[in-house]
């Protein structure tokens, strides 16, 4: 069974091709640099640039994956053939989506394969099962998913794969969108996560230069999350120690300053992540957590959660670093598990604001 996969939900070009259980390519084309100098993602660049570079993604992931060019032959792929073709349906940027969307409809097409698209949030939850180019893990279920990533918060009770309820949601601003506005505030650059991470290893202390802890927005009566006024909270403390006009002192402030406002800001999300995953697991008698998405590569969440769990009795899971990040592998293990229960059908269309989770 190979599967063909695209996702191009936000900032990140990538194709992948999965034999089985055998990962054999997983390309990552990253707008980063692109993006940087507006401290964040523009819709409309992001869209131009996955329709730029995914005719060059997928002939990389072709190649690795051992198909020989010309990939194409006497009208057949020159190679093993692909049973079905995946993309991230959403949610994502719909520019971007789209673009996905066509490159994997007019391969299916062209491949003779099955075509579906899938939800990018399981994509994270089921990265978990990679162990470098292998699905060598297994999920455990049932077991309450935290999917933590720039775009999304979400917190799922998975019964099986394809059986999701979503216990809780972001109601503003999702934690890894709350990194980068306060690295922005603080003018150290984009993206967010990596800098406000490696800028907090350097405090000695969180009260260090006027500094001290945020509020926890843990939202007790619900298992919602919401980040947007831990991030103002940032701003009026900066407001508070700089000035009025501390977005232009920002970066005369000591280096001290910063990085104990990060290391607060820091400790303030991963409390309040590992905070809510724990109600949950308590709230419904699980001993099972799998947490996905780019914020799961945070170093002080993971330790966090691995303390919680020796004290709370708990088994706690994370994707392996290279796969919390957007990519296709976790986009082609989505389809591998609609192939094997005979479910790969379902609406193609593009879904921006999707909210549905479960397709069984």
């Amino acid at each position: 069974m190979r599967i063909l996969a695209f996702e191009t939900t936000c900032d990140e070009t990538s194709v992948s091709v999965l034999c089985g259980r055998r990962l054999l390519s997983n390309i990552v084309f990253s707008q980063i640099k692109l993006h940087r100098k507006y401290n964040g993602v523009v819709p409309e660049l992001a869209s131009r640039a996955h329709l730029e570079k995914i005719p060059h993604v997928l002939g990389r992931a072709l190649g690795q994956a051992g198909y020989r060019r010309p990939f194409f032959k006497n009208g057949r792929l020159n190679g093993p053939e692909i049973d079905a073709v995946v993309f991230s349906r959403g949610p994502g940027l719909p520019g971007a989506l789209l673009v996905s969307r066509m490159a994997g409809a007019a391969a299916a097409r062209l491949l003779g394969a099955g075509f579906a698209g899938v939800n990018h949030l399981e994509g994270h939850f089921l990265a978990y099962e990679y162990e470098g180019n292998a699905l060598t893990r297994k999920i455990k279920f049932p077991c309450i998913g935290l999917i933590a990533s720039g775009g999304h918060t979400e917190l799922w009770k998975a019964h099986d794969y394809g059986r999701y309820a979503v216990l809780g949601r972001t109601r503003d601003d999702a934690a890894g969108e709350a990194f980068d506005k306060v690295a922005k505030l603080l003018g150290l650059g984009y993206p967010g996560g990596p800098v406000v991470e490696k800028t907090a290893l350097k405090a000695s202390t969180r009260r260090q230069g006027g500094a001290a802890d945020f509020p926890r927005p843990y939202l007790d009566d619900s298992f919602d999350f919401s980040f947007s006024g831990l991030k103002t909270a940032v701003a009026y403390r900066l407001r508070e120690l700089l000035g009025a006009d501390f977005y232009e002192k920002r970066k005369k402030a000591t280096p001290g300053l910063a990085a104990a406002i990060c290391l607060a800001f820091e400790e303030a999300v991963t409390d309040t992540l590992v905070h809510k995953t724990v109600k949950a697991l308590k709230a419904y008698g699980l001993k099972r957590a799998v947490v996905g998405g780019g914020v799961a590569a945070n170093a002080r969440l993971r330790r966090k959660f691995y303390e919680s769990a020796a004290k709370d009795g708990y088994e706690v899971g994370f994707a392996e670093k290279r796969y919390c990040t957007d990519n296709a592998a976790m986009i082609a293990l989505c389809g591998a598990k609609r192939l094997e229960r005979g479910r790969l059908g379902g609406s193609v269309d593009i879904a921006p604001d999707l909210a549905e989770v479960s397709w069984v």
